[in-house]
């Protein structure tokens, strides 16, 4: 599984939409979603800032994440954007990899 983070910003009709369900019933919709798809919500926030609502989601692979994010933000409501998340092992051994590199002009 590959974490992911989904970060959502709610247009007009979400927001009404918003209000009129409740944040607990929108976190339920967003946990049996992922889960349909084999998935395990981590955790489920909303924010006051540049975006409304975070979930941090074990996802089996990439291809599930954008077929969650783009059936999100086809369906309305929601400005969705997913990020994979990396654990500091993860980040270890991508900073074992040796890229050979040259930057413009060097």
């Amino acid at each position: 599984m590959t974490k992911f983070l989904f970060m959502a910003t709610y247009t007009v009709e979400g927001i009404n939409g918003l209000m009129k369900e409740g944040g607990t019933r929108r976190a339920e919709v967003i946990r049996a979603l992922v889960e349909n798809t084999g998935g395990r919500v981590e955790s489920f926030h909303f924010g006051l800032g540049p975006h409304d609502a975070y979930v941090i989601c074990d996802l089996p692979d990439q291809q599930t994440a954008v077929a969650l994010a783009t059936t999100i933000r086809a369906a309305g409501g929601l400005d969705t954007r997913v990020n994979p998340l990396l654990t500091p092992e993860d980040m270890d051994g991508a900073l074992q990899l040796n890229m050979p590199y040259r930057p413009p002009g060097g």
